[in-house]
């Protein structure tokens, strides 16, 4: 562990311990981007010296954790700014994500040099290494504190360890066809979700110890991400083919229709998602540099935010929802004020071009999403305009039925034989 106060905005990495004292309010202030024309204030955290993979709000928001393919993780704070610790010197290739033990103060960090290794926040020092049998691409801890699992491109598989130990106890091979990018515990600390090349969504439940749910998704590339609602019903995932789809986990709604796409939010391949922890709100990172901020009640972009110089690789959204944080390939992490992003005249138009008095729903008999004035009775309202068209138009084309067959028995005889002919 290194203890360090890195400007933010500093070009030049090397650390002049004569003039730090004298830099100290410069540097404060100079963590915000001054842009003439930007709308929404920001906070540039500059340290990693390669590609920043992942980004949390920790510790009630006052803390960011960051973990690089610079082979360290950093924890930032958010108000000033500065790099409060570095782990370093722990793994031998690229970090691919961390994630944070807050109860137990601990850091979980997933390698490329194929381990897992677990920090203390206080000392820096590393309380256990677990190896595993091929590269890290992703690790996840459950709510509840006790488990990390981890997914490794070798055998396509899932890793199931002790938070407390690093001792390994499930190991699950062949769990997908094709490398497994992103595995997530769901908030209830019940089912690990996971998600892969091979275009496939899986639940594996930690009771049955089995893999309850296998979804083969309609996106039409890989799935690089996912991200769970707090209630644990809704499961997003971000695709390479530009999109983002939500799954009803626990209904099993897309059965009939599949999972209901939101698009036209990126230009490029999706690489990350988010919820806020109301749900009220999606974030998405892209290769197109971009983050996309989404309402949950409309399904629409509400705003983008654009500055980033390379690949967006992760997003993260504070608990009061006024802060987004991302990394990005160009080695900085952004922190993007959003409190007050309503104000602003885009943003506004936008929201009116969205139509805020209506609300989407998902059409029983197509599965896609249709608008309905908030007015309408949702409960009576169940398909889009199309389908009740179509239904429309079978109702006026089918034939009356014959005349012979709504009259009583005794009454049919006295049909006259031209009219029984009329009418067949």
């Amino acid at each position: 562990m290194t203890w360090r106060n890195i400007d933010p905005l500093s070009l030049d990495e090397t650390i002049d311990e004569g003039k730090e004292e004298k830099d100290v309010e410069k540097r404060r202030a100079s963590v915000w981007e001054h842009q003439e024309l930007a709308q929404i204030p920001i906070k540039v955290l500059r340290g990693h010296t390669d590609a920043v993979t992942g980004c949390h709000f920790c510790f009630d928001d006052t803390k960011v954790l960051t973990s690089s393919q610079d082979k360290t993780a950093t924890l930032w704070d958010t108000e000033s700014g500065a790099a409060l610790l570095v782990f370093e010197r722990g793994h031998l290739s690229n970090i691919s994500e961390c994630a944070l033990i807050p109860d137990k103060k601990r850091l979980i960090t997933a390698s490329w040099d194929k381990t897992l290794n677990a920090w203390d926040l206080e000392t820096g020092k590393i309380i256990w290494t677990a190896a595993q049998a091929g590269l890290l691409t992703s690790c996840s801890v459950s709510e509840d504190g006790k488990y990390v699992v981890s997914s490794s491109d070798l055998e396509n598989a899932i890793c199931l360890t002790s938070a407390d130990t690093g001792e390994r106890l499930f190991h699950i091979k062949d769990h997908h066809k094709s490398t497994i990018t992103r595995c997530r515990f769901d908030p209830q600390s019940q089912h690990v979700a996971s998600v892969s090349e091979d275009r496939t969504i899986k639940l594996w439940d930690l009771v049955s110890t089995q893999t309850t749910l296998s979804i083969n998704s309609t996106h039409t590339n890989v799935i690089s991400n996912c991200c769970f609602t707090a209630n644990g019903r809704y499961l997003c995932t971000a695709s390479w083919d530009k999109t983002l789809q939500l799954w009803d986990v626990q209904t099993g709604t897309f059965r009939s229709h599949g999972g209901l796409t939101l698009s036209k939010g990126h230009d490029g391949s999706v690489s990350s998602c988010t919820f806020s922890v109301d749900g009220s709100v999606l974030v998405s990172g892209a290769y197109d540099r971009t983050v996309a901020v989404w309402n949950m009640e409309t399904l629409c972009k509400t705003l983008e935010l654009k500055g980033h110089a390379d690949w967006v690789t992760d997003v993260a959204i504070s608990a009061d929802k006024k802060w987004v944080a991302s990394a990005s390939k160009d080695t900085t992490v952004r922190l993007w004020n959003i409190e007050h992003s309503e104000e602003i005249p885009a943003v506004i138009e936008t929201r009116k071009a969205q139509g805020m008095g209506y609300h989407i729903l998902q059409c029983e008999e197509c599965g896609k999403a249709f608008s309905i004035s908030r007015l309408e009775n949702s409960d009576l309202v169940t398909k889009c305009v199309f389908c009740r068209l179509k239904t429309e138009t079978r109702s006026r084309l089918q034939p009356p039925p014959l005349l012979s067959s709504v009259l009583p028995i005794e009454d049919r005889n006295q049909i006259p034989s031209s009219t029984t002919s009329s009418v067949v």
